[in-house]
């Protein structure tokens, strides 16, 4: 089965709004990128997996170049280079940093993802990913992988890099509420009560917005990353 072309991408404009479904991951997301990035980002950076490169106005400041390749073309048509992850189309030592933002889930050999990671690093780079830990399967059937943060560092060393970061975007209680929303939302594609009710407290009275305030705020207040729904993880080579 082929890939979609086209198919909708993560945009800095689904990212900012507090009345969308999944803003409260994306938060987390964002907010540790803004954190970490401006720290290990330099020179020129290739973006594995890049989408419609949602991060790439929070990342340019930091760098020279910005090189974004995918397996298919965006639904932005942003991609530069079309290659899987596990046979990039670059040189050995071509870049001083390597980004890529949920994506490893979707290779079904991993194990050579890092290492073409690897090859293309140049010797004291890093490479900054973000990994999902708890999400329900999308992109099916190119879903492949949940990986703990233990299982994160045993692949990262195993394929030589060392570890300087590896941190829970989010605790158990903004996985509880995201989870929770996300099952809620997925009765909105049957035209049934349930789903009409949905539709008028959650989007037309716009609850939404205030849910997932509210979540962000328990999760911050009773933080605990027992479960969370994602990492960002730092590893140098």
């Amino acid at each position: 089965m082929e890939r979609s072309i086209g198919l909708e991408r993560l945009t800095p404009e689904s990212m900012s709004s507090s009345a969308n479904q999944h803003h409260i991951v994306t938060q987390y997301i964002v907010s540790d990128i803004k954190r970490y990035m401006p720290l290990y980002a330099k020179g020129i950076l290739l973006d594995i997996g890049c989408g419609n490169k949602p991060y790439e106005g929070i990342i340019t400041p930091f760098i020279e170049r910005y090189i974004g390749c995918d397996i298919i073309q965006s639904s932005s048509k942003v991609v530069d280079v079309l290659c899987p992850a596990t046979d990039l189309g670059f040189a050995d030592n071509s870049f001083d940093v390597v980004f890529s933002s949920q994506v490893i889930e979707h290779v079904a050999d991993h194990n050579k993802m890092v290492e073409e990671t690897f090859r293309v690093l140049k010797l004291g780079g890093y490479a900054v990913y973000t990994i999902p830990f708890c999400w329900e399967l999308h992109e099916e059937p190119y879903d492949f992988f949940r990986i703990s943060k233990y299982g994160i560092k045993d692949l990262f060393e195993r394929k030589g890099f060392t570890i300087e970061l590896i941190k829970a975007n989010g605790g158990k209680w903004a996985a509880i509420f995201q989870l929770f929303l996300n099952v809620l939302f997925s009765a909105r594609k049957y035209n049934t009560f349930r789903s009409k009710i949905i539709k008028l407290i959650f989007i037309k009275l716009n609850f939404i917005t205030v849910y997932n305030k509210f979540a962000i705020w328990m999760d911050k207040k009773y933080f605990d990353d027992v479960l969370t729904l994602n990492y960002i993880v730092v590893v140098k080579k």
